[in-house]
């Protein structure tokens, strides 16, 4: 198996998030050829992609609230970034599903590019946004909404309570306002309080992520191939009955079944959640 081979592996066992870790990891890998300048060692992305404070070119390009997201200024960025939503959404998809992790960092992402637009507006702020901060937060304060006691073991500091996490992060974030990078720490607390914002509802019996769902079910549905229902004809068959054993028609049928259901508990838990023996057999069925 080659490494492209391994990747692509990779991404359609690996759960929602390692699927938006490799949509942000593409997306830079694109943007590097494209928006690098390689004399100042800076991205210049176009307010056709990235968010824009003035309200008027996102009024023009309001997609931008989604791609915004998915941009990184530097390796660097991106690397903490990524090493922040894999927490994340790890503790997140403890207790919610994959839709609604890809749900929620949707619209915590816009919900926090939508308060960087607005306070940098009455702040008089002109500046251009990207990062995927803004809506990770969403997903980490999520959790510490629904689960605060939740103990998470830190490398330096040992076992801790999520919400003290979750505390210095915004703390840090608080400080930093006015001092460095203040339209990103205003995306940063727009996410975090759509985050607290969505499980308070969600306990009240209301999910907004279905509202994402929704739509990528139907792009999805839309781009998909249509299955062709084949021609059937009546006739008499006089060929040689058929010879396979009985036995091993029986056994590929039960393979596929178990094929399917260690995919349905991908879907579900995502691939690290197979044990040792299904992610042996689920390689074996896909050579």
């Amino acid at each position: 198996m080659t490494i492209l081979d391994d990747i692509k592996w990779q991404y359609k066992t690996g759960g929602m998030a390692n699927k938006i870790i490799y949509w942000n990891v593409g997306a830079f890998l694109i943007s590097i050829p494209l928006f690098f300048h390689f004399n100042e060692y800076v991205f210049d992305y176009p307010t056709w992609i990235a968010l824009t404070s003035n309200w008027h070119q996102v009024l023009y390009f309001p997609y931008t609230l989604v791609t915004y997201s998915f941009l990184h200024a530097g390796f660097w960025h991106l690397f903490f970034n990524m090493m922040m939503l894999q927490f994340a959404s790890r503790l997140f998809l403890t207790f919610f599903t994959q839709k609604q992790l890809v749900g929620l960092y949707i619209l915590s992402g816009i919900f926090a590019g939508l308060c960087f637009v607005g306070v940098s507006y009455f702040m008089g702020i002109e500046s251009n946004l990207v990062g995927a901060s803004g809506a990770i937060m969403g997903v980490l304060v999520a959790t510490t909404t629904y689960q605060p006691l939740m103990g998470v073991r830190l490398f330096l500091f040992g076992a801790v309570k999520l919400w003290h996490v979750t505390g210095v992060i915004l703390l840090l974030f608080l400080l930093q306002i006015g001092v460095d990078n203040t339209g990103g720490h205003i995306a940063h607390f727009g996410g975090a309080f759509f985050g607290f914002f969505y499980i308070k509802l969600l306990q009240n019996g209301t999910d907004l992520s279905i509202w994402i769902s929704k739509v990528m079910d139907f792009f999805v549905t839309l781009f998909q191939p249509k299955k062709k229902t084949p021609f059937k004809s009546v006739h008499v068959n006089y060929k040689k009955p058929n010879t396979t054993p009985k036995s091993s028609i029986i056994l590929k049928d039960k393979q596929q079944q178990q094929v399917d259901e260690i995919l349905d508990k991908i879907s579900k838990s995502g691939y690290d959640s197979l044990t040792t023996e299904e992610k042996e057999f689920l390689f074996k069925s896909g050579k």
